[in-house]
């Protein structure tokens, strides 16, 4: 398993990062984890946006001018981009995931920026939504750019896992598709990517490579997700299984919908993500054996899954999964 377990050759590196998406989920984590390591953060977010966090934060329209100007001011070492769309739908994904990237990219190397990492995602290894192909031209963008990248694609967020916290506490059953052993993962905290992610920024065995990335195994499925939240409620298992095809119906009814209404639209595109996760792994996918591969996932971190519903079930944290919530 690999991991920083020291930070003091970290404070060797110390410069000034510029992190875009610094407001969400991961982007707090990894603005967290450049303060500890000694480095300098300039946090550029638009207008209204929470101005919370270490380092500096900057009101900036995401523009290609107003971004340039920034990095030039600022005379930063590297560029972190945690931005992503955060509903997944096209519009969202083309503007955010593509075009707010392409923007960054290009007013990095302008201002003569030598490093830009970039948080990517695994499932687009098998790409069937637009918020995956949006993602992967950007990634075709940066990797033959005149800069050195890193493209991060990690594994399912502990957030993402989380959903079903309150329904269980309720007294409810976990809800599964199929048999609850239709997918697996190796689940990676905020704060291990975090530190993965930083790691990114002075490591040379991390320049010009795509990076997939997991938390400490073994791969976990649906099942053994619902078995652990249960153990942490003090509660015995209920389980209740859902058939994958009631997805595919309701897609299908929101698709014929979305002829006649953008909203109708919209939904049957998260309906689909939904489906996908669904029904693929987030492991690393072996195109040669047609399988995901849990042994191929590389392992970082040490926070599970298990002690971080250990944390949950004393706490009382609110569902903000918003659109990504798939119960």
């Amino acid at each position: 398993m690999q991991s920083d377990s020291s930070s003091s050759h970290l404070h060797g590196h110390r410069g000034k990062v510029l992190l875009c998406g610094a407001t969400g989920t991961i982007g707090r984590a990894v603005r967290t984890a450049l303060d500890q390591s000694g480095y300098k953060v300039v946090a550029p977010v638009r207008p209204g946006a929470d101005m919370s966090g270490p380092g500096e934060t900057v009101v900036c329209e995401f523009t290609q001018d107003a971004l340039s100007e920034l990095l030039t001011d600022h005379d930063c070492d590297a560029v972190i981009s945690c931005l992503a769309s955060r509903t997944g739908v096209p519009e969202d994904a083309w503007l955010v995931d593509y075009e707010f990237n392409s923007r960054l990219l290009r007013a990095a190397i302008k201002a003569g920026v030598p490093r830009y990492v970039h948080l990517s995602a695994i499932c687009v290894q098998k790409p069937m939504l637009a918020f995956q192909f949006a993602k992967l031209t950007f990634e075709a963008e940066l990797q033959p750019a005149p800069i050195i990248w890193s493209i991060v694609r990690p594994t399912a967020f502990f957030k993402s896992l989380s959903g079903q916290l309150n329904r269980v506490r309720d007294g409810k059953p976990f809800l599964v598709f199929g048999d609850g052993q239709l997918t697996a993962c190796k689940p990676i905290s905020d704060a291990d990517l975090a530190r993965f992610l930083v790691r990114c920024v002075y490591a040379p065995e991390c320049e010009n490579k795509i990076l997939p990335v997991g938390g400490p195994g073994p791969a976990i499925t649906p099942l053994s997700q619902g078995r652990m939240l249960f153990e942490a409620l003090n509660q015995q298992p209920k389980f209740r299984h859902v058939p994958v095809a009631m997805l595919s119906g309701i897609i299908n009814g929101l698709s014929m919908l979305g002829r006649l209404s953008t909203t109708a639209g919209q939904k049957a595109e998260l309906a689909r993500i939904g489906r996908y996760y669904a029904t693929e792994s987030m492991l690393v996918w072996d195109e040669r054996t047609g399988i995901y591969d849990a042994a191929a996932t590389p392992e970082y971190g040490s926070d599970t899954l298990a002690e971080h519903y250990r944390k949950l079930a004393v706490s009382n944290l609110p569902d903000d999964r918003g659109a990504h919530a798939v119960f």
